[in-house]
């Protein structure tokens, strides 16, 4: 389904320049779901990214489904049917929640389908349709509703960034939930960037990523317990967050 080759890139640092991916190859299987994880600052944000065309390679290629979308734009890839959940949602003045969810699913839905969405992520539908998607709403709860209209999208890809950042644990738990179904219900592939155990625990393949490049892959019974070792998910989370 998806498949990169030899993708580098690289930005401008100090009159130089910065390789932050490098000669890096993954393949992303029809309906499979992939974990990705490694140290802050290894490249992790920086593939979903290219993956979703907010960021081009300096050099390699991207295909989907055999077709070469390296140099396709984020609404062309959209249109393929790759959505990108970003680490920080956006915010929209002026449009409610409702228009949001459909926005992404390409069809005038009417307020009770729209609801089923908001259900699945855990927010009571009739306190959020009408809500504007602005600063009125915490980070947990615009999380939820950007996962609420990926879920809406029902994309051949969902990429997601972290999508444990900055939530409250009732709202992580729940998240935990809400990936469990896809990962059982969807006909789509799933990509999360994640240091959390409990994500990493529900993967089909973890993907390691250090200074750019792929350092381990294999299932989760292969690489969780060399991840974790005998260090607590809090401990290993600490490490991550050191390396930066």
């Amino acid at each position: 389904m998806l498949e990169l080759k030899s993708i580098s890139f690289e930005v401008e640092e100090n009159r130089g320049q910065k390789e932050i991916i490098h000669q890096l190859d993954l393949t992303i299987k029809e309906g499979e779901f992939v974990v990705v994880t490694g140290p802050n600052g290894g490249g992790k944000s920086t593939l979903a990214k290219l993956i979703a065309g907010i960021e081009k390679p300096s050099s390699g290629s991207i295909c989907f489904d055999g077709r070469d979308i390296t140099a396709s734009s984020i609404t062309e890839r959209a249109n393929m049917g790759i959505s990108f959940a970003f680490q920080q949602p956006v915010r929209f003045k002026g449009i409610h929640v409702l228009d949001l969810i459909r926005l992404a699913a390409k069809k005038n839905l009417s307020a009770a389908d729209a609801c089923q969405y908001l259900s699945e992520v855990g927010l009571c539908a009739k306190d959020y349709i009408n809500r504007e998607v602005n600063g009125s709403l915490s980070g947990g709860e615009l999380k939820r509703i950007e996962i609420a209209t990926v879920l809406a999208r029902a994309s051949r890809l969902s990429v997601f960034d972290e999508p444990e950042a900055g939530i409250d644990l009732w709202s992580f738990q729940n998240l935990i939930h809400v990936f469990e179904r896809m990962r059982e219900t969807t006909k789509g592939s799933i990509m999360i960037i994640s240091h959390q155990e409990r994500i990493l625990n529900i993967a089909d393949r973890i993907v390691v990523i250090a200074d750019g490049s792929i350092t381990k892959s294999g299932t989760r019974e292969e690489i969780l317990p060399e991840i974790l070792g005998t260090a607590s998910a809090v401990e290993v989370c600490d490490y991550y967050r050191r390396e930066r």
